[in-house]
């Protein structure tokens, strides 16, 4: 789901409950157990649906671009939280001593990401995110799907062979075309927006205490 239209249900569902509650603290109506199943249905999900997206944006954490969300999988987190997941972050849900997950459509400046643009994603010398197992960055189209590319690259990660800078950083590229020079860290992206995610599973305690921080995504 989109966040235009998330944004654009919301507005209508938000209205779809003031006008009943309107309608029925100041207009006289016949009242049938139909009329009053179907407005409690029409406003209970209204309701849920605008509670769930209050709480995304409580519980979402926003650095760098990149959204995340912690603690979904944890038991007794319960339901409210889960259905706040949902709505913002569709990302497995797990504990995050098993994996995290960050997820962006826009570069560091809060641009929407596009393939007519070049971008680059900067990890400092010993900066790549810490794991006990791996970690990899993904690219899809604004739906989210694979598009096919003259590599038939999707994701790079901790082994795909990645080549480090002189200093010990690492530079990966985002564009459509291939960057020269630096094609073992080139991630291919569509001729139109994109989306990005970043896994990285087992993750390392600066991660799970929220200390690490992803780098922008910088349109060069």
């Amino acid at each position: 789901m989109s966040r235009t239209f998330t944004y654009y249900l919301a507005v209508l569902d938000g209205a779809i409950c003031v006008y009943f509650f309107i309608r029925l603290l100041f207009f006289a109506q016949s009242r049938t157990v139909q009329n009053d199943v179907v407005q409690g249905v029409l406003i209970g999900f209204g309701l849920a649906f605008v509670s769930a997206q209050a709480y995304a944006r409580i519980k979402a954490t926003k650095v760098n671009g990149w959204i995340t969300m912690f603690g979904l999988g944890v038991p007794g987190n319960g339901m409210l939280l889960r259905a706040a997941h949902a709505q913002l972050f569709p990302g497995p849900v797990n504990v995050p001593q098993e994996a995290m997950y960050w997820t962006t459509t826009g570069d560091g400046a809060g641009h929407a990401l596009s393939g007519k643009h070049d971008y680059i994603m900067h990890f400092p010398p010993n900066g790549l995110p810490p794991n006990d197992a791996f970690w990899s960055l993904t690219m899809g189209d604004a739906r989210n799907h694979f598009v096919a590319n003259p590599i038939n690259r999707y994701s790079v990660s901790d082994r795909t062979g990645l080549t480090p800078n002189a200093d010990g950083s690492v530079d990966i590229y985002m564009q459509n075309t291939a960057p020269a020079g630096h094609e073992s860290n080139w991630l291919p992206a569509p001729s139109g927006r994109f989306i990005l995610w970043m896994r990285v599973y087992m993750p390392g305690a600066t991660i799970l205490n929220g200390e690490y921080k992803v780098p922008p995504i910088v349109k060069i």
